[in-house]
């Protein structure tokens, strides 16, 4: 066989493998118009430009107004700021906290509890399975962002199996 023929069988492999958990993830014609439409109306569509700005930034008055998010009082800031100047959680400088350059000067913190060693590992071996993993490279991706045809077959077969109205033939 020569490298074509044996490069053009890794293809259709592969596409086989991918289509079937591509299909449970596409969007219908109708929920791309509708999600399209949405966007329109409310200018959340990129503009044309090098400023990256959507439309309802660049032309507010034309699109409905955002709601805000409800802010904290001006007692709730003050009492949160009493509170960090206590326990000395106010930066100095860039990065360092009062209590971390003087901790003789301030309470000491709880220790918070962490997750025991079996559970990391359960969650290390979930992420190796689901491909939840920082693959190397400098775009830091994931690996079933990487290849997701892989972790989506895995993803199919698992669901498949579960099912019992249906027969499984892994052959």
């Amino acid at each position: 066989m020569n490298r074509s023929t044996s490069l053009s069988l890794v293809a259709i492999a592969a596409a086989l493998i991918a289509g079937p958990a591509l299909a449970d993830t596409a969007k219908t014609r109708e929920q791309v118009q509708a999600e399209l439409a949405q966007a329109v109306r409310s200018g959340t569509i990129v503009a044309v430009g090098e400023d990256s700005l959507t439309l309802n930034e660049q032309f507010p008055g034309l699109y409905p107004q955002q709601t805000a998010k409800a802010g904290k009082t001006a007692e709730q800031a003050q009492a949160e700021l009493t509170a960090a100047v206590r326990n000395g959680d106010m930066v100095v400088g860039t990065s360092s906290k009062m209590n971390q350059l003087f901790p003789d000067l301030y309470p000491k913190q709880a220790a918070k509890a962490g997750k025991t060693r079996e559970q990391v590992q359960a969650e290390l071996a979930d992420a190796v399975r689901t491909g939840d993993i920082v693959a190397v490279g400098e775009d830091s991706t994931t690996l079933n962002q990487q290849f997701p045809g892989l972790y989506a077959q895995q993803a199919s077969y698992t669901n498949t199996a579960a099912r019992k109205d249906r027969a499984v033939n892994f052959n």
